[in-house]
Parts: structure tokens; sequence; C-alpha cells
């Protein structure tokens, strides 16, 4: 089934981290802090995402205090953090939202998504995903993680939804 299609289902996406909404590089400065880079662009697609009725979540390995910070941020209520097995918490998800997996967008870079890749409607790679992430995807970003992939990611599932041309028209002359 073409990804096109497989957007048409779409309710929810949920999104790793380290990788996909970042660089996945972890700085820390002298005093142990953890600093992580977001893109901006990543942002608005998630508000345009919400702004056109549906959820975004995070699923992650890691536990990241700047992680709760950025979803605060960007209204994002669903945030689990400290699942290196990212499926069976994804599964969880799905059930308190009533959601099929057809459903379901997850994006993803490493082998700790390739489980969620393969079992949602919608699995989509970053473009510097591994390579059995790529190849499990039914999509892949050209974009890097960090770099704007799941502004890209969120776009192409909102065109193929001809949702997109009404949501930014509010930002056009």
């Amino acid at each position: 089934m073409k990804p096109e299609v497989r957007c048409q289902s779409i309710e929810l996406i949920l999104s790793d981290v380290d990788g996909v909404l970042t660089d996945g590089g972890v700085i820390f400065d002298n005093q142990g802090i953890e600093i992580k880079r977001f893109h901006i662009r990543d942002g608005m697609g998630i508000k345009l995402w919400q702004r056109a009725g549906y959820r975004f979540g995070v699923v992650t390995a890691r536990n990241s205090h700047i992680v709760k910070v950025r979803a605060a941020e960007l209204g994002i209520d669903i945030i689990r953090q400290g699942f290196e097995r990212k499926l069976p918490t994804i599964r969880e998800i799905m059930q308190q939202l009533q959601l099929e997996p057809a459903q379901v967008c997850y994006i993803g870079d490493d082998l700790t998504d390739l489980a969620a890749i393969q079992t949602v409607g919608l699995g989509v790679a970053v473009a510097d995903a591994a390579a059995e992430v790529r190849a499990a995807a039914h999509y892949t970003t050209k974009l890097s993680g960090g770099s704007g992939a799941v502004r890209e990611a969120i776009e192409f599932i909102l065109k193929a939804k001809q949702r997109w041309n009404d949501l930014i028209q509010k930002y056009q002359a």
C-alpha cells in the first residue's frame, strides 16, 4: 500500500526524540546538565498537526528533563520516557486512545524503533536512520533527524489528507 494511502487513517503521530526531534547528539555542561537542540520547524509542524485536530506524542528510551520542557512548550501530553522496548508502550497508548495500529504513525531512527515502525499504519524513518529502520519504513524523509524531518513527515501526511492548504491559509497574505 502506498504511503499516501496509509496517511488517510492516521490520527496519532508518535515520535522518538534523540535522532528524530534532535540530531542525536547529547551535550552535557560542566554541571552535568543535559542540553538538546530541537529544530523550530518540527515544533511548528507539531502545532499544525494539533490544530488540525490530531494528537502527537513522544516515546523515548532515555529520560530527560528537557524533553518534558519541550513537550510542555508544544502542548504535547503523551510523553513516555525510559522505554527501550517501545512497542508495548505504544500498544498501551493505542489502547488508552482506542486506536488501531492503522491509525498511528511512528517516526524513528534506530533499532529501538524498529518494532514500532513495523507495527503501525505508517512507519517513518528519518533520512539518517539505521539501514534496518529505513528498510522497514513505509516512508523515509529527505531530511535528517533534528533538521526538520518531523515537520517533513507531518506535511506529507497533512498533504495526503488534503488538510495542508487550509492549515497554512492564516499565514498567507
